[in-house]
Parts: structure tokens; C-alpha cells; sequence
């Protein structure tokens, strides 16, 4: 499987189509790089090795595929979180073997976001959810109780939308101990998306790269510091790859999904 570097983050060159397939057949984590990850990835050992676990790692952001041209290692698609999510349950609405657990949003947003999934597929496709307290991660109490509803709900797939990098870390710390789910996918936002309970940019906004601009509109105080601050040294860094090609951070590997996973579609 192609892949390109980005400052020393592998991003596998996958379409959507490629993706939604791959997963199908063999299961695996999938986590969702943009700008906000790669600065964090540069600071973070332990987003890192939660990385390094992941099976997929797909560019989410138009700004790094814009990058990943200027490096001369084009990336072919975009695949965000909050497309890739309803693509896949659109991909997979047939599919009896796909039954998704969601985790992550506000009391009652998940829930919401459940009901509207399942109408639009016309099946329970989503057959669980949970809504987790703030600091939830480190109340183990809390997490061995997610991992019990998890199971009972006979998922096979779990999408967490907690946000980075709380999402990466806790699918790492727990994916072996969820033997009967299959793929995990780290959707950031996504659940408060499909609930309406947030507004998704306009489509020509993602498209030409201003999504970010839309989300700081919507919720600066939130999100001034992380798109404001901590995203601008992203381009000089890029500018270094560029030209003089150093090692920024440990280079991320591919790691083979482990798990087979057969499509009835």
C-alpha cells in the first residue's frame, strides 16, 4: 500500500472506494491526520505510538493534501472523518455484518445521531452508544463500563468521536480487549454532525481547503488557539521538508491489519 511522507508521518494514498473495501475485507483502525495532528504528533510519544498502531492513516484535511503536492508526493484524496463516516454506512447499509457502536458527543447527541443514522439506512445499523463524562479516560471504572456496553450491543465496528488525541489513545489502549470488533474508526466531530447538532462548512469550503475557517467562525474561542497558534509552524515545517529533508519526529510505519473481516455485500 502507497504511502507519503508528511513530516515524518505516513499517509497511506488510499481513495475513498479503496478504503471502504479494504476495511471490509480485513478490518483495522483507521485515524484521520490533519494539520492539528501532525503539530501534535511532533510532541505527543504517546499519540505516536497510538499512531504507529493504526492500520489507516488517510489525509483529513485539504491543507495537507495541498502540502503533499508542493512535496511532490501527491495525495489523490481527501477522506475526512465526517465524510468517510456516512460513506461508510452508506457503503455497508446491506451489510448484516456491520453493526456500529458510537462513542463520543454530549448527553443525548449520540442518541439523536442514532436515530437519524438508522432512518436514513433504513436498518439499525447503529445498535449502541454512550455519551462518556468529561475526564472520562482516566476513570478506569468508567472505560471498563464502556467496553462491557460495547460488547453487549453485538458491535462489530466502533466509531469514536471523542477528538485528538483522546480518540487515538483510548482505541489503542483498548482495542485488544474488544475482540469482536473489527474496525474502529476515529471520527472526531462526526457524531455531533450527524446528530444536527452542529453545521458541517459548506461544500466548496472543504473542498478548496477553508473548512478550518468555517469551524473557527462558528466556535473561536474553542478553536482560535489550535488553528491560530499552533497550526501556522506547520508551513515552515513543510518548507523544510522541502529543502532540506530532515527527520522531524520517528518516522510512522505501516503496520498490516491483523484481523480478517469478509463482506457479504
Amino acid at each position: 500500500m502507497k504511502a507519503v511522507n508528511i513530516l515524518n508521518t505516513s499517509i497511506h494514498n488510499l481513495s475513498r472506494l479503496e478504503l471502504l473495501e479494504k476495511l471490509n475485507r480485513s478490518g483495522g483502525v483507521v485515524v484521520t491526520p490533519n494539520v492539528d495532528h501532525l503539530m501534535k504528533l511532533r510532541k505527543d510519544p504517546e499519540l505516536r505510538a497510538a499512531y504507529q498502531k493504526a492500520d489507516f492513516r488517510v489525509c483529513d484535511s485539504k491543507i495537507i493534501q495541498y502540502a503533499s503536492i508542493f512535496l511532490g508526493q501527491p495525495i489523490r484524496e481527501k477522506i475526512s472523518g465526517s465524510d468517510f463516516f456516512p460513506a461508510f454506512y452508506e457503503y455497508n447499509k446491506h451489510n448484516p455484518e456491520i453493526k456500529i457502536f458510537l462513542l463520543g458527543a454530549r448527553e443525548g447527541i449520540a442518541k439523536q445521531a442514532k436515530e437519524k443514522i438508522n432512518q436514513k439506512v433504513g436498518r439499525e445499523i447503529i445498535v449502541g452508544y454512550y455519551s462518556p463524562s468529561i475526564g472520562f479516560e482516566k476513570n478506569e471504572e468508567e472505560c471498563q463500563k464502556i467496553l462491557e456496553l460495547i460488547r453487549k450491543s453485538g458491535a462489530t465496528v466502533v466509531a469514536v468521536g471523542l477528538g485528538a488525541p483522546k480518540q487515538e489513545k483510548w482505541i489503542s489502549k483498548y482495542r485488544e480487549q474488544l475482540k469482536t470488533i473489527k474496525i474502529f474508526l476515529a471520527i472526531g466531530a462526526t457524531i455531533d454532525f450527524e446528530a444536527g447538532y452542529k453545521p458541517r462548512s459548506p461544500k466548496w469550503m472543504s473542498e478548496v481547503g477553508l473548512e478550518w475557517f468555517y469551524r473557527l467562525i462558528c466556535e473561536p474561542r474553542r478553536l482560535w488557539k489550535r488553528y491560530l497558534l499552533e497550526g501556522i509552524p506547520f508551513f515552515g515545517l513543510i518548507i523544510k521538508q522541502k529543502f532540506m529533508a530532515k527527520p522531524i519526529i520517528p518516522s510512522l510505519s505501516f503496520i498490516s491489519p491483523r484481523k480478517k473481516f469478509s463482506n457479504s455485500k
